[in-house]
């Protein structure tokens, strides 16, 4: 390959290199700003309803199974901020006290016996308050917990978007060297 050619190919990788570099540096501040928005929007809706996980040593997290205790333990006295800990109220929480509702039946199986035996308090009872837990824990989990991991997600994007950038710079930087040998 003669040295024209050889510069041509260089020039080339380079504009190619620069190029791949800017555009791993929009799509890593793409991903940052998504990392933002989710983690920002689910951290200030869930400040909003003031939810806190019950004290350290309280008989609500003493009346769980030790692997929920020891999951629950971990934000004892903490407001709910996160999607982690929504996560954790949710399903180490929430869907433990449920499970003593009615026998570990679920809202639409009480509510199919609630509408055959509307006179039943009990079941209207199970059915409301199955109803709501069931509610709340899935507004935590799909609006807390997976919003939450969409965000975290995109933050490793933007990390690694980043480190590809930093990597193509050193490879342009590197590729204008050898041109400027050629010269």
């Amino acid at each position: 390959m003669s040295k024209i050619e050889r510069r041509a190919v260089d020039t080339v990788f380079i504009l190619l290199g620069t190029a791949m570099t800017a555009v791993l540096l929009v799509v890593g501040g793409l991903a940052l700003y998504g990392y933002h928005f989710a983690t920002t929007s689910v951290r200030t809706e869930l400040a909003q309803q003031k939810v806190f996980f019950p004290p350290k040593g309280s008989p609500a997290i003493a009346a769980l199974p030790v692997a929920d205790q020891v999951e629950v333990n971990k934000y004892a006295g903490q407001q709910l901020l996160t999607g982690q800990q929504a996560k954790v109220y949710a399903n180490n929480f929430i869907n433990v006290h449920l499970q003593n509702v009615a026998g570990g039946k679920t809202y639409a199986e009480v509510s199919t016996e609630a509408l055959q035996d509307p006179t039943n308090t009990k079941l209207q009872g199970q059915k409301a308050t199955l109803f709501q837990g069931e509610t709340l824990r899935g507004l935590l989990l799909g609006s807390g917990y997976a919003y939450w991991t969409f965000g975290m997600i995109a933050l490793y994007a933007a990390i690694a978007a980043f480190v590809g950038a930093g990597v193509m710079a050193i490879l342009v930087w590197l590729g204008m060297l050898h041109l400027a040998k050629l010269t």
